[in-house]
């Protein structure tokens, strides 16, 4: 198997690193939905310090993920268009290609799918498929910081 820079990626599956992505993810997540305008995401964005959010439709089910990279095509669609900013909305600038993951994969099985893909945050979704939180390189991270930890005080 090779990663995105079609280096050989090897999977470890050793001590801490079973650890469920639960244990690190974040739940108490800011969402848009399609209907959403897209200057109160880039405020947002911002205001919260993070660098993006899921899309949900009416019933709360992942359709997308509209992020700091994708709002920059506001400018160049607004100079484009000769429009305003404050009249588009999520629907026309979110990603609607992305991947999702149960919540109960392992830390070193999200690392991986970091490692094999461009994507900076992972979606998660429980077994109803709706959203439970979000994963990203930084929570692995953590993870890595704490196995580490635990590793050297045995």
């Amino acid at each position: 198997m090779k990663n995105f820079m079609n280096k050989p990626t090897v999977l470890v599956e050793t001590g801490g690193i079973k650890t469920p992505i639960r244990n690190y993810m974040a739940t108490n997540l800011i969402t848009f939905t399609p209907d959403s305008n897209v200057m109160d995401v880039v405020n947002a964005l911002l205001e919260k310090r993070i660098t993006g959010a899921p899309v949900l439709n009416d019933r709360k089910e992942v359709v997308g993920m509209i992020d700091d990279k994708t709002c920059l095509k506001l400018l160049v669609a607004s100079e484009y268009y000769n429009s305003p900013l404050s009249e588009q909305t999520v629907s026309n600038y979110m990603d609607d290609v992305l991947t999702t993951v149960k919540e109960d994969i392992s830390i070193s099985e999200a690392a991986n799918i970091f490692l094999e893909t461009k994507y900076k945050r992972l979606i998660v979704v429980d077994e109803n498929g709706k959203l439970a939180g979000q994963i990203s390189r930084r929570d692995i991270l953590r993870a890595i910081r704490d196995i580490n930890t635990i590793n050297w005080k045995k």
